[in-house]
Parts: C-alpha cells; structure tokens; sequence
C-alpha cells in the first residue's frame, strides 16, 4: 500500500493498563458522501477513552466489544482541519477549523479521522487555539447534561465536588453562566484557580470537612464520583438532587436513581438521579455559543505527543489531572 493511504494512530486490540495502547500504521479513512476527512491536530485522553481502555465496569464491554474492542482507535475528542467532504456535505468546506466529539466510535488518536456531517462537529471559535478545542467537549458536554437534569436555573444554590477535573471546572462556568449560586470544593493549591473559574464559594477539602458546612443546596454535584448520596444527603434542601458522574459502589447511585419516584415521599423529596449521557449535534453547538461568548474556557492541564500517548493515558487516570489532558497530533 503507498504511503499517501496509511496514517499513524495509537491503538489498543485488549483491554487492560495504558500499556496496552501502541502506536503503529493503519489505513488513511476515506469518506462517504455524507462524511468528512479532518486532519486532525489535537486530541484529548479523558476519562471516557482511559474507561473503555481499561473495562473497569465491565458494562463497558457491551458498547465497546465484549472480548476485544471493534473500535481500535480511542479518542472521543478533536480538533483539525477538514482536508476532504463528501459530495452531499454542504455545511462545511475542505480548510475549516473544526472541533469535535465522537463517543460511539472513537478514532481520534489518530493522524486523520472521519465525521458524518450532522454528528457533533461544528465549527472552532475565534481565538481558541486547536488544543483549546480539543478539550471543550467531553467535559462540558457531560456536565451541561447533568446540569439540565437537575434543572439548574437562575438563582439554583449548587456545590460541585471536584471542581479541578474536566467535568468539574465545566460546571462551576457553565452554573455560573446560568445564574446559579455555585460552592466549589477542591485541594489547596486549586483555590485561587477555581475562584477564577467563577466559583461564589471554595471549599478546600485537605483543611476543611465540605459536608460539615451549614449552607444547604438544590443540587449537589460529584462531579468526580468520590463520595456518596448518604454523605451528601444532608447537604440537600427538600427535593434537592444529587448526581455522580460514577455508577457508586455496587452500583448504588443506579439503584438508588431507579428508586427514586417510590422514595421521594421519604427524606423531604431528597433523591439521586442518573442521567445517562446523550449524545446530540445541538449540545455541541451549545457548547461552541457559551465559549465564543467567553463564558466557558476549558482548563488544560499539561499537552503530549502522540508519540507519549501511553504516559498521557498513565496521567489522565492518575487522579492527580487539573482539567484536560492535550495530545498533539500534528502542527
């Protein structure tokens, strides 16, 4: 096969430790009428693509492939330019700048991926650099999801726990740019930044006991899924809600969520939800509004080449991440 047809990607054929991702050549995508060719210039290691990698929760397996991925290139995040289209593409053109994001698939750890044009893809914003619009995806996505759950509205008393991580710092902006009240709870050495995200109130959680405060909330946010609705509960006025973006232990924030319209008669209204995530073009196109008008930025912690795509992975689910984590893919 000629040189022009192949491209470089990281790969991964079974589950387990970042190790198990390599970089090697695989064939240059072509596009279907309908589709797009984007080179692409960054991407992201999120927690999304280290969870599919490694099958923590097994459940995982029914969407990626059971045995083995069907999906050997990871990558749910983007930006590039659009270097072909298919005959029947109208919104774009060969030399956009695009961002985007692509949970079902994959593929953006590569040189080149493909895009339907009504997936979740639009256009960069003004002034953002491509590792900027790399990282306003995943994170924002999932938290705007969960924000709309909960329905967080002008005036809305919040508290987000993990306000450092990709979902987190997108919550504290994007409650902020509703309207609502946000309380912030992070490590000592992120205050400063996290009252920069916008945060009315910061909790440090290595000197103070956050679930010891007197300040109660319609909506309580874990937004690393690290502690529980009965540590939290409290914390709720009546009705509030409370929402991890992890399943919990033994699956306790799912049961509890199914349980919730027989439960809501007990603890004042006070229940858990589970919004499973959807994935939707407009949600993208939400996104790209709020950080054009300079009320989202996402937070980068630190950029690597897609020849360390194996350390990004070790740095990514290392717990010690603040915001995305960049891999460059190409100038």
């Amino acid at each position: 096969m000629q040189r022009e047809t192949m491209m470089r990607a990281a790969v991964y054929h079974q589950y387990g430790a970042p190790d198990v991702v390599h970089l090697t050549s695989v064939p240059k995508p072509i596009p279907n009428p309908d589709e797009l060719l984007i080179r692409v210039v960054a991407t992201t290691v999120n927690r999304t693509d280290t969870g599919f990698r490694s099958a923590e929760y097994v459940v995982s397996r029914l969407f990626s492939g059971v045995v083995r991925p069907k999906f050997p290139i990871l990558g749910c995040e983007f930006s590039g330019v659009v270097e072909a289209v298919g005959s029947r593409v109208t919104r774009f053109s060969v030399g956009d700048r695009v961002f985007g994001w692509d949970d079902a698939r994959f593929g953006s750890h590569a040189e080149y991926r493909i895009s339907r044009e009504d997936s979740c893809i639009d256009i960069i914003p003004d002034g953002f650099t491509f590792s900027q619009a790399a990282a306003l995806t995943e994170g924002a996505q999932y938290a705007l999801h969960d924000i709309r759950a909960a329905n967080v509205v002008r005036g809305t008393s919040v508290l987000v726990y993990g306000a450092t991580g990709a979902i987190g710092s997108a919550a504290v902006q994007l409650c902020k740019n509703i309207g609502a009240f946000v309380t912030a709870v992070c490590g000592t050495q992120h205050t400063e930044l996290v009252r920069l995200l916008g945060a009315d109130e910061v909790v440090d959680y290595q000197t103070q006991d956050f679930t010891a405060t007197e300040r109660r909330y319609e909506f309580v946010f874990d937004a690393v899924g690290k502690r529980s609705f009965t540590e939290c509960k409290h914390l709720l006025k009546a009705n509030g809600i409370y929402i991890s973006t992890e399943l919990g232990k033994r699956g306790d924030n799912v049961w509890r969520a199914l349980a919730a319209p027989l439960l809501r008669r007990f603890d004042d209204g006070k229940r858990v939800l589970f919004p499973l995530p959807l994935t939707k073009p407009e949600m993208t196109h939400e996104v790209r509004t709020v950080a054009a008008s300079g009320d989202f930025n996402p937070l980068i912690d630190r950029e690597y080449s897609l020849n360390d795509i194996v350390e990004a992975h070790r740095y990514a689910e290392s717990g010690m991440k603040v915001g995305n984590v960049i891999v460059r893919v190409s100038e």
